[in-house]
């Protein structure tokens, strides 16, 4: 029962800051449109997200081993609830920049605690219920957080970003009164890039383009459909949906590459991705539902990439090496997630919304040569690691997926 209540006070917390944390980036665009920001700067503040997200994820054991799980939580939480309250204080991009610092620092640092917290108290046996639930959180709190979208954008600025303020301070309650002792501090995995890459240079161009894709359409993706003439209230229903295409693609695109050599898998997931921003860009004159449904098939077609990627890395890993080359892959989406929205938000603002879904085409087409590409070097993996869905939250989130892919092998 102890046990129960610790997992039950991580899922609230992670779930609160999700609702928090996953809503201030479609609500800074709208808000930054709205206030004379240009595309160009909007698509900054989501950049720089990212570049507090890779900071966060460096800091966080660090100050866990100085303080401790329940400190490092309240730090983080705290730097997050300044970062969505400053927001109201002075409407500059620059300012607005460093904010967003602060909240990519938050959400890195707080989803290592949990996940390093959560890691602590699972065992062999509630391994598999624990990481179903925490990805039931995951995904249902970020779809939750775009729905919150519509509602935001129609209240005043002061009142939409006062609540997002209030959530991420309410994410601390579970995790401060909970009697469960907290865990050991881990240590903080080496950061290795050159160890993914030696396992499958496949799987790190996959995880680029994982974060081209996914980075540039929620930071960037309010903009896109201002452009094509969504309301607000619609905007957040258009990143809800490619959300929800996302979590229905989890188990067929499972299915295909727990059966199939997962080279064939992302390769024919780039031609899907590709046909689906064809789909995105010839639907945005087709009225609200079919904006919606081609989100949705955007979602459904980008959003495995990451994981069949991990997946196909991990193949090559020994258990020893999970942690670090979950941390490496992790590495390399940061990389790319801190270059996509300024990339493709000055693309807009020089060449139409549709340059958003070109940038990401472009990106599937290159990750598709190259899969063909890597079939002629290296032959087909027999013996592999299940499929998992990998969430992009901290570099520790190997620790939790390590024993997992290793059960498959002992049994």
């Amino acid at each position: 029962m102890r046990m129960f209540i610790s997992f039950a006070a991580l899922f609230l917390a992670a779930l609160l800051l999700q609702l928090s944390s996953g809503a201030v980036g479609p609500l800074d665009a709208l808000t930054g449109l709205g206030s004379g920001f240009s595309t160009g700067e909007v698509g900054f503040l989501g950049s720089m997200h990212f570049v507090g997200f890779f900071v966060g994820c460096w800091w966080a054991p660090r100050l866990m081993g100085d303080v401790g799980h329940s400190r490092a939580f309240a730090v983080f939480t705290s730097m997050g609830a300044i970062g969505m309250a400053g927001h109201i204080l002075v409407f500059d991009p620059t300012a607005w920049a460093f904010l967003r610092v602060m909240s990519g620092i938050c959400i890195a640092g707080c989803y290592t605690v949990v996940e390093s917290w959560l890691q602590a108290k699972v065992t062999n046996e509630n391994r598999g219920r624990a990481m179903g639930m925490y990805r039931v959180v995951d995904m249902g709190g970020s779809l939750i957080a775009q729905l919150l979208i519509g509602s935001l954008a129609s209240m005043e600025t002061y009142v939409a970003y006062n609540l997002l303020t209030i959530l991420c301070c309410a994410s601390l309650l579970p995790l401060a009164l909970t009697r469960v002792p907290q865990p050991d501090t881990p240590k903080a995995p080496r950061l290795r890039p050159g160890l993914a890459w030696r396992m499958s240079p496949l799987a790190v161009a996959g995880v680029l383009v994982a974060a081209l894709s996914g980075a540039s359409f929620r930071m960037v993706g309010p903009i896109y459909g201002q452009e094509v003439g969504l309301e607000a209230s619609q905007i957040g229903l258009f990143l809800a949906a490619f959300v929800a295409g996302g979590a229905a693609a989890q188990y067929p695109a499972g299915w295909l590459a727990d059966k199939y050599d997962r080279r064939w898998v992302l390769i024919w997931l780039s031609v899907a991705s590709v046909l689906s921003c064809a789909v995105t860009v010839a639907a945005s004159g087709l009225g609200t539902v079919g904006v919606m449904a081609s989100a949705t098939f955007f979602g459904f077609t980008t959003f495995p990439v990451y994981s069949v990627a991990a997946s196909h890395a991990h193949d090559f890993a020994t258990s020893e090496e999970r942690i670090e080359l979950s941390a490496a892959l992790m590495f390399f989406y940061a990389v790319g997630a801190i270059a996509a929205p300024w990339v493709t938000s000055l693309l807009i603002e020089n060449f139409g919304p549709a340059a958003l879904f070109y940038f990401i085409s472009a990106g599937h087409i290159l990750l598709l040569v190259f899969g063909l590409s890597r079939m002629k070097v290296r032959e087909t993996r027999e013996d592999r690691t299940p499929y998992i869905y990998a969430p992009r939250t901290s570099f520790t989130i190997g620790r939790l997926l390590g024993r997992s892919r290793d059960q498959k092998d002992e049994n």
